[in-house]
């Protein structure tokens, strides 16, 4: 699955780049998105894969702060782009006569820039804060990573303004953005439903069926774990929850963007030179 993972979203960051076709905002922010889903995968499995082959089962206490720091703001950044990727195809579809003046060039950096920005701020500050934790019950973690709600389960310090801090950043990096998709597609959607023939609606929401595949993928497994009381919080379920969204979500995203994409093909096929693919 790891292999398959680095694989399948370095193929779509090579295959972007180097197609002259595929160089527009929609693309762009794809190939952003296959790059993390890459460095969210390195953060945790290489170290399980480590764990299981050696069964020496431990990290330090700076390498959990480390993991858990990355981990946070990678999916911080899954979770602004996603966002941001929904107001494209907004754009795109709702307001197409004015899509190249809008997702400019400038505007699309100044949007990942941001993400990354104010990901690593909000994973910085939830980190500092752990880092002022005593855990002196058990220092056995029951997770295969270092994750916020185990940990928290672990201090014997005074946790209430970390969750208020939590549910806070929950609000504005989690809502927020599912606020922006669902408006986003709200529009589309009406749109959608203007559009006179079938196959016209068919070819307007193959655009955007993959991304909502993502989206569904991506929140309704993060939600089971994060979007909880810790008092309420189950281990294994949050065990099973962390395996989608850590593994399998960045598996098959590159299988969801490029099988359903047929420009996507047509530049993997020209990628390993196996011939002419039209994109028309």
């Amino acid at each position: 699955m790891y292999l398959v993972t680095v694989w399948g979203n370095l193929l779509i960051i090579l295959a972007i780049g180097t197609d002259h076709h595929l160089h527009t905002p929609m693309y762009f922010f794809l190939a952003n998105l296959s790059f993390i889903d890459t460095c969210f995968s390195c953060t945790i499995v290489p170290k399980l894969l480590v764990n299981i082959q050696t069964q020496h089962h431990t990290i330090s206490h700076t390498g959990c702060l480390t993991q858990m720091y990355f981990f946070i703001a990678l999916a911080l950044i899954d979770d602004f782009l996603l966002a941001v990727m929904a107001y494209d195809r907004y754009v795109a579809i709702c307001l197409p006569l004015h899509y190249t003046t809008i997702v400019c060039p400038q505007r699309c950096v100044l949007l990942v820039s941001a993400s990354w920005l104010c990901s690593h701020f909000l994973a910085f500050s939830l980190t500092l804060l752990m880092s002022r934790f005593s855990f002196c019950a058990s220092h056995s973690i029951p997770h295969f990573f270092c994750d916020v709600p185990p940990l928290l389960r672990l201090a014997c310090s005074d946790t209430h303004a970390f969750q208020i801090t939590m549910f806070a950043e929950a609000a504005l990096s989690g809502v927020v953005p599912l606020t922006c998709i669902l408006v986003s597609y709200a529009h589309i959607i009406h749109t959608i439903l203007r559009v006179p023939s079938a196959g016209g609606k068919h070819k307007v929401f193959s655009t955007c069926g993959s991304h909502l595949s993502v989206v569904t993928l991506f929140y309704g497994t993060l939600s089971l774990v994060y979007y909880q009381p810790t008092s309420s919080y189950s281990a294994d379920t949050g065990m099973v929850a962390s395996v989608m969204y850590t593994m399998v979500t960045p598996m098959l995203n590159p299988f969801i963007y490029s099988l359903r994409n047929r420009d996507m093909k047509g530049a993997l096929w020209r990628l390993f030179g196996w011939g002419k693919y039209s994109t028309q």
